[in-house]
């Protein structure tokens, strides 16, 4: 899977979503303008010592994202959709593109394919959640619709063994 952050502005939330990419396997997008520097504190921070292991790509601007990629399928998860993240049937080489934490995805870009506009539901008028816990929901679900593919799926105990629980 492939997480794509679009105009990212806030270092920890692009910290968080680079740990939560090396959890799952997945490739992190940074299309630039960044609000930040990626080797700030902050973002290593978040990241914590996952951040050195992640398959990481930066770009100049959506176009060259675009070219570099060859002009791939993309999700974008925006408060603007009509259809639920759950409505979509993901693929291991899916994209998933989220815009900036102060103004979201460009209508621009939206306009391009309403089909792959995708929400996640919330009550009233709560305006959005947290850009990693958006990814982290969205990215579970594809995940999920693949059946979680070469991620351990079976904790262990740390002291003890689970066979020794009766």
């Amino acid at each position: 899977m492939n997480i794509v952050l679009l105009e990212p502005e806030i270092p920890a939330n692009t910290g968080n979503i680079g740990r939560t990419c090396v959890a799952t396997g997945t490739t992190l997008h940074l299309i630039k303008p960044l609000g930040f520097d990626i080797s700030e504190k902050a973002v290593r921070r978040a990241g914590m010592d996952y951040w050195r292991d992640l398959d990481l790509y930066v770009y100049e601007n959506f176009e060259e994202f675009l070219e570099e990629n060859g002009f791939p399928r993309i999700y974008m998860a925006t408060t603007k959709g009509q259809k639920l993240y759950t409505e979509v049937s993901f693929s291991p080489d899916d994209f998933i593109m989220f815009g900036k934490e102060s103004a979201g995805i460009p209508e621009e870009i939206l306009m391009t394919d309403k089909e792959r506009c995708i929400r996640i539901p919330m009550n009233g008028e709560t305006r959005s959640l947290n850009l990693s816990n958006s990814v982290a929901i969205v990215l579970y679900e594809a995940l999920r619709q693949q059946d979680f593919s070469g991620m351990n799926l079976c904790g262990e105990l740390h002291r003890h063994k689970w066979a020794d629980v009766e």
